[in-house]
């Protein structure tokens, strides 16, 4: 029976901007109604162009970011009604881990000490710290002998280990995995995608994993959502999508993946214009002015996401 852990009810994050014309305030929709479903040692890849909402979305489950409005229930909790002493204990069980690990650690600290926050934040006895440390640092392949480093020490590879570490030294149940190998050398990318599949087998992990690059998510990934100027276009399991991508924005998406077999045919879609603006997006379908397939009714009528051979999409045309 599959257990679902976490789960997003329309949410919304609205940033307020002001216009040109006479210091109006317009709002921009980063987010806007997402939903999805995240279950036991599943990993949900969040895909999508750059400010399409994904880093957004991830940040305001932790409540790094508070929502506008939505619903995000983890374990039957809706962690945008708790106070803060509340959140801080959902914090144990979801955690984060971050882009560039170098900018997401304090370079006066050494790893030891990096890694002892977490533990002293949550109030896990001293007389654990010692030996916590030492099995999760094994756990990511690394010796002790890297706790007594600085950051600036380390190689990148080595300090995203660190970063992994920090996440699940409090042995949480989801970790939000935002871009966390992009700044990675290739090389050094597989390393760490590997080490986060070993993670979860070995500790029973959930993952939400954003990225822009759908070959690193179609290698980690079970369900991909993707997202187009803060909604979620299309939801499927990772073998549908990529065999049999259904909106335009994911074909889109999957033909720009580089060719591995240089005698594979692959017809490449080209994306019409620019990315909109989020703060004036188009009417009807916001993916119209660029999709080659656009009819009259995505110019006028929004379409709604529902189930379509069992996936979800937003699109008239399916």
């Amino acid at each position: 029976m599959t257990t679902t852990l976490l789960e997003l009810k329309s949410v919304e994050k609205k940033f307020a901007a002001k216009s040109a014309w006479f210091q109006s305030k317009q709002f921009v929709h980063a987010v806007n109604g997402v939903s999805f479903e995240l279950n036991e040692r599943e990993t949900i890849g969040i895909v999508g162009e750059s400010g399409c909402g994904k880093s957004t979305t991830g940040r305001c489950v932790l409540r790094l970011i508070e929502p506008t409005s939505g619903e995000v229930i983890f374990q039957g909790k809706d962690i945008t009604k708790l106070n803060k002493n509340e959140i801080n204990q959902i914090r144990k069980n979801i955690q984060m881990v971050f882009q560039d690990p170098m900018a997401s650690m304090n370079p006066k600290l050494t790893i030891r000490e990096i890694l002892s926050e977490p533990l002293i934040a949550h109030k896990i006895p001293r007389s654990e710290h010692e030996k916590l440390l030492s099995e999760t640092v094994k756990l990511v392949g690394l010796s002790e002998n890297y706790l007594a480093r600085f950051p600036h020490e380390m190689s990148g590879g080595q300090r995203q280990r660190i970063g992994i570490a920090r996440a699940i030294i409090l042995k949480p149940k989801i970790v939000i995995l935002d871009e966390p190998v992009s700044a990675l050398d290739v090389s050094v990318q597989s390393q760490i995608l590997n080490l986060l599949q070993d993670l979860q087998e070995e500790l029973g992990l959930s993952y939400l994993f954003i990225s822009h690059d759908l070959g690193v998510v179609e290698h980690v990934a079970h369900r991909v959502g993707v997202m187009y100027l803060g909604e979620m276009v299309e939801i499927a399991n990772k073998e549908e999508l990529f065999e049999n991508p259904l909106h335009p924005y994911t074909k889109a998406l999957i033909s720009a993946i580089p060719k591995t077999d240089p005698d594979e045919v692959k017809e490449r879609i080209t994306l019409k214009g620019e990315l909109p603006s989020p703060s004036n997006p188009p009417t009807g379908c916001k993916f119209h002015p660029r999709c080659i397939f656009a009819q009259d009714i995505c110019k006028t009528s929004k379409p709604e996401i529902r189930e379509v051979e069992g996936r979800k999409v937003a699109c008239h045309l399916v």
